[in-house]
């Protein structure tokens, strides 16, 4: 259960030390390093103490580029517990499109004012091109020296719930990343909400299983979820995910996992690589939370993925859970009701364009089915509001706000606060609409087609286009561009030389069957063009920006 506590550090150091529980570290070779909850609180004692004695005091920020998942636990709590706060940066898995990573990185490094970054061996020629170009950088720590011997004399100073825990920097999907300033009453509130009897209601057989980044809100969250709610926790490696979707299953199934999250791709991904075989002897039934968020929400992969499912006992009509959330409100900010299927509802495509979520009848021409997110957490508040920040009626579509003790105090160092929050409401820039306190969410209001006056979301048109044979799912980009008298619609696809001439004409078939819309352009790009945020996320703006520039080469 939920334990109370101030803080992290506040719970890291009451937590019960009970037997096996603890974090768990899969490697990509399968090897396992465990640390009961006593040893993760002493290793975090000890590298504060290291890192105070490198000269960083408290507020300092400290940027972490660290791919190994134990040695980036324990560094982020090690500094959270010398009241360094902990910038966690994305370690690039390659030195593919090096400079571009570098300069990402050095952004981060600057806006944070960091003036020191750990990270490891491995990554140093990386991390030293960036100590080249962040101004505000004085040194680089290893992991491999920075924590040898025993820690010296060290004094923790005091944390108060105020104090900001780290800065989660946002994914730059539609933005140059910036620090959101996440303090440690915001950090409980909101494990306090997911945990408790609204959200995943833990008990004491929970066990959590994540294979998500832990540079990321959600991925990170695992770890907050871990410590504030004294559950053993496994952590898999994100690549070894990404190469073969079923070690996540054989490790639900060998820890006996019960709570698990992943984004809608991932259920998509599943569904498609897993073979009979994989399926043979898999035992889920003791799954009670898989949840789905990060990323918009497709009903058919959630569907497909309980279907495909179904021979191993997990049962999608009472464990799949949908939810909303951004690191601007800490993590989640509503929930899919627990135990009961999901909500569908099933609009007029022609009504949405106007901003109506009117429900589809029988003679509908071209309808959608939209996922509920569900409802927010007591003590928090939602409403959708017209472009002058007015409430909406349920049904009418506008932008999705929010309040509650989970809402951050803005982004570190930056004047784009003030756009964003306003008297406590944080105005998330999404789309959404609701039904009986439900929400549905539709994109973000700055990636919206208009196009003669009726409104059209990318996400769509990229899951229809998706569909298509040879299309590879998940690499669709879809934008609009200002026209002479309306904007135009700019469809990009990854795809490969030999069926780039098929695929245009099939898009374009596709487009205008589903939305009678008639794409200006359909370019079919090499497989790997689409640039993409550090957790994975397609950005329509920057394949925008690059579309315009003349930057994308294109298959003939």
């Amino acid at each position: 259960m939920f334990r109370e506590s101030r803080t992290l550090v506040e719970a890291l150091e009451r937590i019960p030390r009970r037997p096996g529980r603890g974090l768990r570290f899969v490697s990509a070779e399968g090897l396992e390093r465990f640390y009961t909850y006593e040893e993760v609180w002493q290793e975090a004692l000890r590298r504060a103490a290291h890192l105070t004695a490198h000269g960083l005091r408290r507020g300092d920020r400290l940027a972490l580029v660290i791919p190994e998942g134990h040695e980036f636990v324990l560094a982020f709590l090690g500094a959270t517990v010398a009241g360094i706060v902990p910038v966690p940066i994305f370690p690039s898995a390659t030195f593919k499109r090096i400079e571009g990573y570098a300069d990402i990185v050095s952004h981060i490094v600057e806006a944070a004012g960091s003036r020191v970054l750990l990270t490891m061996e491995r990554m140093k020629p990386q991390m030293e091109m960036v100590s080249g170009r962040a101004t505000c950088l004085e040194r680089l720590l290893l992991t491999e020296t920075a924590f040898d011997g025993a820690g010296p004399a060290f004094e923790r100073p005091p944390i108060d719930p105020e104090t900001v825990c780290f800065l989660q920097f946002t994914s730059g999907s539609t933005a140059r990343p910036r620090g959101v300033m996440v303090t440690h009453a915001n950090l409980v509130a909101n494990a306090r909400a997911c945990l408790g009897p609204h959200g995943l209601n833990i008990n004491d057989e929970d066990v959590t299983v994540s294979w998500l980044p832990l540079y990321h809100d959600m991925g990170l969250g695992f770890v907050f979820s871990a410590i504030l709610g004294d559950l053993p926790a496994v952590f898999l490696p994100t690549a070894s995910f990404g190469r073969t979707p079923r070690i996540w299953l054989e490790a639900l199934q060998k820890y006996r996992g019960t709570i698990t999250y992943a984004p809608n791709f991932a259920y998509q991904l599943v569904t498609k690589r897993l073979r009979e075989k994989d399926l043979a002897g898999l035992d889920l039934r003791h799954v009670r939370v898989a949840g789905c968020g990060a990323e918009p929400i497709r009903a058919r992969a959630l569907l497909d993925f309980a279907k495909r499912l179904g021979p191993t006992g997990f049962d999608g009509g009472k464990v799949l859970l949908p939810c909303y959330g951004m690191a601007e409100s800490t993590l989640a900010i509503t929930f899919h009701e627990l135990g009961s299927p999901i909500v569908l509802d099933r609009v007029d495509a022609d009504a949405m364009k106007l901003g109506d979520a009117r429900p589809a009848s029988a003679d509908t021409i071209r309808a959608l089915d939209l996922v509920s997110c569900g409802k927010p957490f007591p003590g928090h508040e939602l409403a959708i509001v017209n472009e002058y920040r007015e409430p909406l009626d349920d049904r009418k579509v506008g932008e999705i706000a929010v309040c509650g003790p989970s809402v951050t105090k803005g982004y570190y160092n930056s004047a784009t606060t003030a756009e964003s929050w306003k008297d406590g409401w944080l105005y998330t820039g999404d789309l959404g609409y609701t039904v009986n306190g439900n929400l549905f969410v539709c994109g973000r209001i700055k990636d919206l087609i208009i196009i003669n006056g009726a409104n059209h979301y990318p996400q769509d048109i990229e899951w229809a286009v998706a569909d298509i044979d040879k299309v590879r799912r998940g690499n669709v980009v879809a934008f609009g561009l200002a026209g002479d008298r309306t904007e135009e619609l700019i469809v990009v696809a990854e795809g490969h030389s030999a069926d780039a001439s098929g695929l245009r004409t099939a898009i374009t078939r596709r487009i205008s069957e589903e939305y009678g819309l008639q794409p200006r352009h359909v370019s079919i790009v090499p497989v790997g063009t689409l640039p993409r945020t550090s957790s994975g996320k397609v950005q329509r703006r920057k394949t925008k920006q690059m579309f315009e520039n003349g930057e994308l080469s294109e298959h003939q």
